[in-house]
């Protein structure tokens, strides 16, 4: 049998022994714990990462323009509206992350994008569900995914304000998986003697975490038949939209993704098309040059749908792609750590990799998808940044755009 010393040497991991010997009993045998539960075929992959971003042909895709909806939203809207109010739409929230971007140290959704009184994004998010079920006359369940790093703060947040009036009941926190942190060489980062440097594992795994978790029973207790997943840093997201839910189940396909007009053929936002013939997105940074500024005659960009996070997936067919594994994307990150000779490192720049699954990638995975065209100015207003493109100052200007009072 090979020992824990060979193991680590023969995959160049022995730095992760440093402290070995200093270590408790009880904290030996919890390192070696993290140690067994590691993907090391994942871990491989950041010694190749030039070779992840291979694809395959793509084309356009049709999408359902603003102007088409317009035509039909009344019955689109009423579609939308009986499926929820059978029970069979539900939320799920996307929010693990930090307002780290934003100089705020909390979990991103309990960000205050007010102006001159407290308005956190949160509480914007849940006000558009509320809206959503004051309507359909049914309340609509909210599965909210934290992470180790934000969970707490995230529930006591949500205490604290009383749930912004919505029923407890009705919402359900999970937490995501954590994937571990490398440096460019692949070694692993430590956060302390006897934990391995960890970080959220991307947005990809929500679904398979909701099952990990026990909450698909729940969703077949309460006859869910689709989930409406969004993320939380878009401060004008419509959730379980019924012209949206309407408009999806209307075309029969198996999931739907709200997009937007791109404003210029470079604006940082994932890009619906096909792929090899199936549904797929293209992220902004691995768009060919010549793919991000195709026209068509009339001069309009050909590849011009941006995807807003807001997908509607069918649960059966979720279940189905149950056991298919989703690509590994090795993010570039500032990563804290501890030295092998115990002492702290505060990263000033990238220095390494996180291992994340995007949701994104899911879509590849669906027979069809509908590419629903949504109005920018009322829908997308994502708060990355303080200052700039896509940040508190532009999302502020549209929600003021939109009627609200900060």
């Amino acid at each position: 049998m090979v020992s824990r010393e060979e193991f680590l040497r023969e995959k160049g991991q022995e730095h992760l022994l440093a402290y070995f010997e200093q270590l408790s009993p009880e904290k030996q045998e919890e390192l070696d714990k993290q140690l067994v539960q590691l993907d090391w075929k994942e871990l491989d992959i950041s010694a190749s990462a030039e070779t992840l971003a291979k694809r395959g042909a793509f084309t356009p895709i049709p999408a359902l323009e603003i102007a088409q909806i317009e035509v039909q939203r009344e019955e689109y809207e009423k579609l939308g509206l009986e499926a929820i109010k059978r029970g069979e739409i539900a939320a799920v929230l996307l929010a693990g992350g930090q307002g780290s971007r934003l100089g705020f140290e909390g979990p991103k959704g309990t960000y205050n994008i007010g102006k001159t009184r407290e308005i956190s994004i949160f509480s914007l998010l849940v006000a558009n569900l509320k809206s959503v079920a004051k309507k359909a006359d049914a309340w609509i369940h909210l599965y909210i995914m934290t992470s180790e790093i934000n969970n707490d703060k995230t529930v006591e947040f949500f205490e604290e304000k009383n749930y912004f009036d919505y029923p407890k009941e009705y919402v359900h926190f999970f937490v995501q998986d954590m994937a571990p942190a490398v440096d460019f060489e692949g070694k692993l980062y430590m956060s302390a003697m006897d934990r391995l440097s960890y970080s959220p594992n991307g947005n990809g795994g929500w679904f398979m975490t909701m099952v990990k978790r026990g909450l698909l029973t729940h969703i077949h207790e309460n006859g869910i038949k689709w989930l409406n997943v969004f993320a939380v840093d878009n401060v004008l997201q419509q959730i379980a939209d019924p012209v949206f839910v309407g408009a999806t189940l209307s075309k029969g396909v198996t999931c739907g993704s709200k997009v937007i007009r791109k404003a210029n053929p470079h604006e940082k936002v994932g890009v619906l098309c096909c792929e090899d013939g199936v549904p797929s997105i293209v992220e902004y940074y691995d768009m060919p040059e010549d793919m991000a500024k195709q026209t068509n005659p009339d001069g309009r960009l050909t590849y011009c749908y941006g995807v807003t996070l807001n997908y509607l997936f069918n649960v059966d067919n979720l279940e189905r792609i149950l056991g298919r594994t989703l690509p590994v994307h090795l993010a570039k990150k500032k990563i804290d750590y501890m030295k092998p000779d115990g002492e702290w490192v505060k990263a000033v720049e990238e220095n390494g990799y996180k291992f994340e699954y995007l949701v994104l990638d899911m879509i590849r995975y669906m027979d069809s998808c509908l590419a629903c065209e949504v109005v920018r100015e009322k829908e997308f207003a994502p708060v990355k940044n303080l200052t700039g493109v896509d940040s508190v100052e532009t999302a502020q200007a549209y929600l003021e755009m939109n009627g609200k009072e900060l």
